[in-house]
C-alpha cells in the first residue's frame, strides 16, 4: 500500500512538470512573438561631421552720433538782423549763418582805417625824407612804430567787427536753430547746431577681456536696428586706451558710410568684433542639441542604431556651435528625428 501511494505521488509530480514546462513554453514563443512585432525604425536625417573654420564674434550694442557735431555760439552781443539757412538745409565750411548787429563796431572800424591809412602814408614820406638824409633815423622809426600800433587797433577791431557775421566752421545740416530774426544774441549763448552726417560713427563700450582682440583699421560688420535688414561694413577708427572706471570697459568707435543720410544719430545698432578664426573645428547645428536632464547631448545614427553622446561646446557662430567633446569627424549626426528617439533606438536614415 506504501509503495502504492509512494509511485503515485511521483506520477503527479511528472504530470505537474509537464505542465509548468508547457507553460514556459508558450510564454517564451509569446515572447518571441512580441519581439517580432516590436515598434518599426524611426525615419532620420542625418549629416555627416566634417571639419569647418569658425568665427569667434561678440556681438555689443552702441548707439550712433553725428561725425561732426558743432554749436556754433555767438561771439558778438547785438540784436539778430538776419538768418541764412534754416533747420534742414546744407551749408558749407565758412558760410554765412547770421548777421548780428555791429553798428558801433562798423563806425570804431571805420575809425580804425582811416587811422592806419594816415599812418602809413605819413611813414612813407617820412622814409622819403630820411633817404634824402633831410630827417634823423629817429624820426623814421617814430613814424614806423605809430604805423605799426594802428596797424594792430585796425585788426584787433576788424576781427570784432567780423565776430558779427557768424560762419559755418563744418559742412553740415542745420539741426536746430536757437535764435530768430530781432531776437537778442549775446556772447557765448548757442546761435545754431550743426552736424555732418555723410559719415556716421558708431559707439561700443567693450569688456577689457577682449579689447585685445579689437584693432585700429579693423573691419566690422555693424547691423541699425532700423534697418534690420542691412549689414553695413564699418571701419574702426578709435580704440580707448583707458577703461572707464565704472564698467571696466573700454570705448571703440566704428564709422560707417552714410552718403544717404538715412541713418541717423541717436539710432541704435550691433556691432560684430570678430575675436578669432578657429580652424578644422567640429560643429553641429543649434537645433540638433537636445536637452536632458540639463545636459547636452546630440544623437549620432551608427548600424541603424541611436547612439546618444554627451558634449561639451564652446563657440557659436551663427546657427552653429563648435562641439569641443563628444563628436567627431566622420560621425553621422542626426538632424532630423533627433527629438523622436533614444539610445539604442532603431532609425533608418531617409
Amino acid at each position: 500500500m506504501k509503495a502504492a501511494v509512494e509511485l503515485f505521488i511521483i506520477v503527479m509530480i511528472t504530470v505537474l512538470a509537464a505542465l509548468v514546462t508547457g507553460c514556459n513554453d508558450k510564454e517564451s514563443v509569446a515572447n518571441t512573438e512580441s519581439n517580432s512585432a516590436e515598434s518599426p525604425a524611426i525615419p532620420v536625417s542625418v549629416e555627416v561631421v566634417d571639419p569647418v573654420t569658425m568665427r569667434d564674434v561678440i556681438f555689443l550694442p552702441g548707439e550712433t552720433e553725428a561725425y561732426e557735431d558743432v554749436q556754433v555760439a555767438a561771439n558778438a552781443s547785438g540784436r539778430v538782423e538776419w538768418i541764412g539757412p534754416r533747420e534742414g538745409q546744407h551749408v558749407k565750411k565758412g558760410q554765412l549763418l547770421a548777421k548780428i548787429e555791429v553798428s558801433a563796431l562798423k563806425a570804431a572800424l571805420d575809425h580804425a582805417e582811416a587811422a592806419y591809412q594816415l599812418a602809413e602814408d605819413l611813414c612813407q614820406r617820412r622814409r622819403r625824407l630820411y633817404e634824402n638824409k633831410i630827417i634823423a633815423k629817429e624820426e623814421l622809426d617814430q613814424s614806423e612804430t605809430q604805423r605799426t600800433l594802428a596797424l594792430t587797433d585796425l585788426e584787433q577791431i576788424r576781427v570784432n567787427y567780423n565776430h558779427g557775421f557768424p560762419k559755418s566752421p563744418i559742412t553740415g545740416i542745420i539741426n536746430h536753430l536757437y535764435v530768430d530774426v530781432g531776437e537778442y544774441a549775446d556772447i557765448g549763448k548757442p546761435l545754431a547746431d550743426i552736424v555732418s552726417i555723410d559719415k556716421i560713427k558708431i559707439n561700443v563700450r567693450v569688456p577689457e577681456l577682449d579689447v585685445r582682440f579689437v584693432k585700429k583699421g579693423q573691419r566690422t560688420a555693424i547691423k541699425i536696428d532700423a534697418f534690420p535688414d542691412r549689414t553695413l561694413i564699418g571701419t574702426v577708427e578709435f580704440v580707448a586706451y583707458k577703461a572707464d572706471s565704472a564698467t571696466k570697459t573700454f570705448l571703440v568707435r566704428s564709422v560707417i558710410d552714410n552718403s544717404a543720410h538715412d541713418i541717423r544719430p541717436g539710432m541704435i545698432g550691433r556691432v560684430v568684433f570678430v575675436r578669432r578664426e578657429i580652424s578644422d573645428t567640429v560643429t553641429a547645428p543649434l537645433f540638433a542639441l537636445v536637452d536632458k536632464g540639463g545636459e547636452r547631448i546630440v544623437f549620432v545614427e551608427k548600424d541603424g542604431v541611436a547612439e546618444s553622446r554627451p558634449i561639451s561646446i564652446g563657440v557659436i557662430d551663427g546657427d552653429r556651435v563648435q562641439i569641443t567633446s563628444g563628436l567627431k569627424i566622420g560621425d553621422h549626426l542626426i538632424v532630423k528625428g533627433h527629438t523622436e528617439v533614444e539610445d539604442g533606438m532603431r532609425v533608418i536614415v531617409k
